[in-house]
Protein backbone atom coordinates (compact mmCIF):
# COMPACT_ATOMS: atom_id res chain seq x y z
CA UNK A 1 0.00 0.00 0.00
CA UNK A 2 1.15 3.75 -0.66
CA UNK A 3 1.64 5.69 2.40
CA UNK A 4 3.74 8.92 2.38
CA UNK A 5 7.03 9.73 4.48
CA UNK A 6 9.26 12.33 6.12
CA UNK A 7 12.31 12.45 7.21
CA UNK A 8 13.71 15.57 8.73
CA UNK A 9 16.81 16.67 10.23
CA UNK A 10 18.15 19.91 11.66
CA UNK A 11 21.81 20.48 12.61
CA UNK A 12 24.31 23.50 13.13
CA UNK A 13 27.68 23.61 11.31
CA UNK A 14 30.76 25.73 11.19
CA UNK A 15 30.82 26.54 7.45
CA UNK A 16 29.26 29.34 5.90
CA UNK A 17 25.93 28.91 4.50
CA UNK A 18 27.96 29.52 1.34
CA UNK A 19 29.40 26.96 1.80
CA UNK A 20 27.05 24.39 2.82
CA UNK A 21 25.28 25.48 -0.45
CA UNK A 22 28.08 24.63 -2.51
CA UNK A 23 28.53 21.22 -0.62
CA UNK A 24 24.36 20.51 -1.45
CA UNK A 25 24.25 22.02 -4.93
CA UNK A 26 27.49 21.79 -6.42
CA UNK A 27 29.78 19.30 -4.29
CA UNK A 28 27.65 16.39 -4.04
CA UNK A 29 30.78 13.77 -5.04
CA UNK A 30 32.09 15.14 -1.58
CA UNK A 31 29.92 13.49 0.43
CA UNK A 32 27.14 11.77 -0.79
CA UNK A 33 27.06 10.76 -4.88
CA UNK A 34 27.75 12.81 -7.65
CA UNK A 35 24.55 14.88 -8.61
CA UNK A 36 23.57 17.82 -10.80
CA UNK A 37 21.18 21.10 -10.35
CA UNK A 38 20.29 22.92 -13.18
CA UNK A 39 20.86 26.42 -10.98
CA UNK A 40 17.28 27.43 -11.75
CA UNK A 41 13.73 27.39 -10.91
CA UNK A 42 12.34 24.75 -13.24
CA UNK A 43 15.44 23.50 -13.86
CA UNK A 44 16.54 20.05 -14.54
CA UNK A 45 16.99 18.25 -11.16
CA UNK A 46 18.71 14.57 -10.27
CA UNK A 47 16.93 11.38 -10.86
CA UNK A 48 14.97 13.11 -13.86
CA UNK A 49 13.63 15.71 -11.49
CA UNK A 50 12.64 19.44 -10.99
CA UNK A 51 14.38 22.12 -9.13
CA UNK A 52 10.96 23.96 -7.23
CA UNK A 53 13.49 25.87 -5.08
CA UNK A 54 16.59 27.89 -6.06
CA UNK A 55 17.63 30.55 -3.95
CA UNK A 56 21.30 30.40 -3.28
CA UNK A 57 22.55 30.13 -0.31
CA UNK A 58 19.28 29.44 1.64
CA UNK A 59 16.70 27.34 -0.08
CA UNK A 60 17.34 24.39 -2.81
CA UNK A 61 14.39 22.05 -3.56
CA UNK A 62 14.23 19.09 -5.93
CA UNK A 63 10.92 17.01 -6.81
CA UNK A 64 11.14 13.48 -8.34
CA UNK A 65 7.90 12.61 -9.86
CA UNK A 66 8.20 8.58 -10.45
CA UNK A 67 12.13 8.47 -9.53
CA UNK A 68 14.51 6.85 -11.98
CA UNK A 69 16.04 3.73 -10.54
CA UNK A 70 13.25 3.74 -7.59
CA UNK A 71 10.58 1.28 -8.45
CA UNK A 72 9.27 1.72 -5.00
CA UNK A 73 8.51 5.41 -4.87
CA UNK A 74 5.76 7.51 -6.15
CA UNK A 75 7.57 10.60 -5.98
CA UNK A 76 10.61 11.75 -3.55
CA UNK A 77 11.56 15.18 -2.25
CA UNK A 78 14.84 16.78 -0.91
CA UNK A 79 14.25 20.09 0.52
CA UNK A 80 17.56 22.13 2.04
CA UNK A 81 16.68 25.23 3.96
CA UNK A 82 20.27 26.98 5.14
CA UNK A 83 20.37 29.60 7.28
CA UNK A 84 23.43 32.23 8.79
CA UNK A 85 23.77 31.52 12.40
CA UNK A 86 24.55 34.17 15.35
CA UNK A 87 28.31 34.23 15.82
CA UNK A 88 28.85 32.72 12.51
CA UNK A 89 28.74 29.27 10.95
CA UNK A 90 24.89 27.85 9.75
CA UNK A 91 21.83 26.53 10.51
CA UNK A 92 20.50 23.36 8.27
CA UNK A 93 17.18 22.25 8.22
CA UNK A 94 17.02 18.84 5.90
CA UNK A 95 13.59 16.96 4.53
CA UNK A 96 13.64 14.00 2.32
CA UNK A 97 9.93 13.00 1.79
CA UNK A 98 8.17 10.93 -0.88
CA UNK A 99 5.39 7.99 -1.06
CA UNK A 100 6.69 4.09 -0.68
CA UNK A 101 4.28 2.21 -2.52
CA UNK A 102 5.44 -1.12 -0.85
CA UNK A 103 7.59 -2.46 1.93
CA UNK A 104 7.12 0.79 3.86
CA UNK A 105 8.36 -0.48 7.65
CA UNK A 106 11.59 -1.42 5.69
CA UNK A 107 11.88 0.92 3.23
CA UNK A 108 11.17 4.05 5.78
CA UNK A 109 13.66 2.21 8.19
CA UNK A 110 16.43 2.41 5.58
CA UNK A 111 16.14 5.44 4.38
CA UNK A 112 15.98 6.90 7.86
CA UNK A 113 19.29 5.61 9.24
CA UNK A 114 20.51 6.15 6.01
CA UNK A 115 20.16 9.97 6.39
CA UNK A 116 21.91 9.91 9.55
CA UNK A 117 24.95 8.45 7.90
CA UNK A 118 25.18 10.91 4.65
CA UNK A 119 24.49 13.73 6.99
CA UNK A 120 26.96 12.95 9.44
CA UNK A 121 29.47 12.67 6.18
CA UNK A 122 28.65 15.76 5.20
CA UNK A 123 29.27 17.56 8.36
CA UNK A 124 32.64 16.04 8.05
CA UNK A 125 33.19 16.96 4.41
CA UNK A 126 31.99 20.31 6.07
CA UNK A 127 34.60 20.55 8.32
CA UNK A 128 37.95 18.28 7.11
CA UNK A 129 37.58 19.03 2.97
CA UNK A 130 35.26 21.82 1.77
CA UNK A 131 35.62 23.51 -1.08
CA UNK A 132 37.74 20.50 -2.41
CA UNK A 133 36.73 18.74 -5.66
CA UNK A 134 36.32 15.14 -4.62
CA UNK A 135 36.03 11.76 -7.10
CA UNK A 136 33.55 9.46 -6.09
CA UNK A 137 33.80 5.90 -6.48
CA UNK A 138 31.48 3.23 -5.29
CA UNK A 139 30.64 -0.87 -5.44
CA UNK A 140 28.47 -3.38 -3.79
CA UNK A 141 28.96 -6.81 -2.74
CA UNK A 142 28.17 -10.05 -3.75
CA UNK A 143 25.48 -11.94 -2.80
CA UNK A 144 27.04 -12.95 0.50
CA UNK A 145 27.12 -9.70 1.40
CA UNK A 146 23.82 -10.02 2.17
CA UNK A 147 24.17 -12.43 5.11
CA UNK A 148 23.34 -11.24 8.59
CA UNK A 149 26.67 -10.53 9.98
CA UNK A 150 27.85 -9.12 6.84
CA UNK A 151 29.02 -5.45 7.99
CA UNK A 152 30.76 -7.40 10.97
CA UNK A 153 32.78 -9.11 8.29
CA UNK A 154 33.83 -6.19 6.72
CA UNK A 155 34.55 -4.73 10.24
CA UNK A 156 37.15 -7.34 10.63
CA UNK A 157 38.33 -6.90 7.42
CA UNK A 158 39.54 -3.34 8.03
CA UNK A 159 41.29 -4.92 10.67
CA UNK A 160 39.22 -3.02 13.31
CA UNK A 161 38.71 -4.27 17.33
CA UNK A 162 35.11 -5.43 18.03
CA UNK A 163 35.43 -2.65 20.97
CA UNK A 164 36.59 0.70 18.27
CA UNK A 165 34.20 3.28 18.72
CA UNK A 166 33.26 6.58 16.67
CA UNK A 167 36.04 8.76 17.02
CA UNK A 168 39.06 6.27 17.75
CA UNK A 169 42.55 6.42 15.77
CA UNK A 170 42.80 3.59 13.90
CA UNK A 171 44.56 1.54 11.33
CA UNK A 172 42.50 -0.08 8.56
CA UNK A 173 43.68 -2.18 5.80
CA UNK A 174 42.08 -0.17 3.30
CA UNK A 175 40.63 -1.09 -0.47
CA UNK A 176 43.38 -0.44 -2.52
CA UNK A 177 46.16 -0.10 -0.02
CA UNK A 178 49.08 -2.56 0.26
CA UNK A 179 49.64 -1.65 3.82
CA UNK A 180 47.24 -0.65 7.12
CA UNK A 181 46.76 3.26 7.35
CA UNK A 182 46.30 5.92 9.90
CA UNK A 183 42.62 6.63 9.92
CA UNK A 184 39.80 8.11 11.93
CA UNK A 185 36.97 6.33 12.61
CA UNK A 186 34.58 8.81 12.21
CA UNK A 187 31.30 6.72 12.59
CA UNK A 188 30.49 2.78 13.70
CA UNK A 189 26.90 1.40 14.64
CA UNK A 190 25.80 -1.64 13.57
CA UNK A 191 24.47 -0.15 10.00
CA UNK A 192 27.25 1.52 8.77
CA UNK A 193 31.18 2.55 9.38
CA UNK A 194 32.98 5.77 8.23
CA UNK A 195 36.45 6.13 7.73
CA UNK A 196 38.39 9.02 7.43
CA UNK A 197 42.26 9.60 6.12
CA UNK A 198 43.96 12.52 5.27
CA UNK A 199 43.25 12.60 1.85
CA UNK A 200 39.83 10.54 1.29
CA UNK A 201 36.32 9.52 3.64
CA UNK A 202 35.42 5.20 3.09
CA UNK A 203 31.61 4.43 3.68
CA UNK A 204 30.66 1.13 4.45
CA UNK A 205 26.90 0.71 4.12
CA UNK A 206 25.31 -2.43 6.19
CA UNK A 207 22.68 -2.74 3.27
CA UNK A 208 22.49 -6.32 4.45
CA UNK A 209 19.85 -5.25 7.26
CA UNK A 210 17.39 -3.65 4.73
CA UNK A 211 17.08 -6.88 1.95
CA UNK A 212 20.55 -6.02 0.28
CA UNK A 213 24.00 -6.17 0.04
CA UNK A 214 27.08 -4.07 1.89
CA UNK A 215 28.40 -1.46 -0.40
CA UNK A 216 31.13 0.56 -0.33
CA UNK A 217 31.76 3.63 -1.52
CA UNK A 218 35.16 6.21 -1.46
CA UNK A 219 35.10 10.29 -1.58
CA UNK A 220 38.99 11.08 -2.53
CA UNK A 221 40.42 14.59 -2.38
CA UNK A 222 43.69 13.49 -3.91
CA UNK A 223 44.50 15.55 -6.62
CA UNK A 224 45.24 12.45 -9.07
CA UNK A 225 42.61 9.97 -7.46
CA UNK A 226 41.06 8.14 -10.36
CA UNK A 227 37.66 7.20 -10.32
CA UNK A 228 37.88 4.22 -12.15
CA UNK A 229 40.69 2.36 -10.47
CA UNK A 230 38.74 3.02 -6.96
CA UNK A 231 35.95 1.52 -8.02
CA UNK A 232 38.23 -1.22 -9.39
CA UNK A 233 39.90 -1.08 -5.58
CA UNK A 234 36.70 -1.29 -4.11
CA UNK A 235 35.46 -4.45 -5.68
CA UNK A 236 38.47 -6.40 -5.34
CA UNK A 237 38.40 -5.61 -1.76
CA UNK A 238 34.52 -6.18 -1.72
CA UNK A 239 35.27 -10.00 -3.62
CA UNK A 240 38.40 -10.85 -1.47
CA UNK A 241 35.84 -10.15 1.63
CA UNK A 242 32.89 -12.39 0.50
CA UNK A 243 33.86 -13.81 -2.90
CA UNK A 244 32.65 -13.46 -6.32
Amino acid sequence: MSKKFEIVREFEVEASPEQVWEAVSTGTAGWLWPMEYEPRAGGAAPFGGTVTAWDPPHRLTGRTESPDDAPRQTFNQLDHLIEPREGGGSWVRYVHSGIFVDDWENQYDGADKHTDFYLHTLRQYLLHFTGRPAVFAGADGSAAAGAPDALTVAGRALGLAPDAAAGSAVQVQLPGRAHAVDAALDYRDEYFIGVRTKEAMYRFFGRNHFGATVGVTVHDFAPDADPDALGADLKHWLDGVYGV
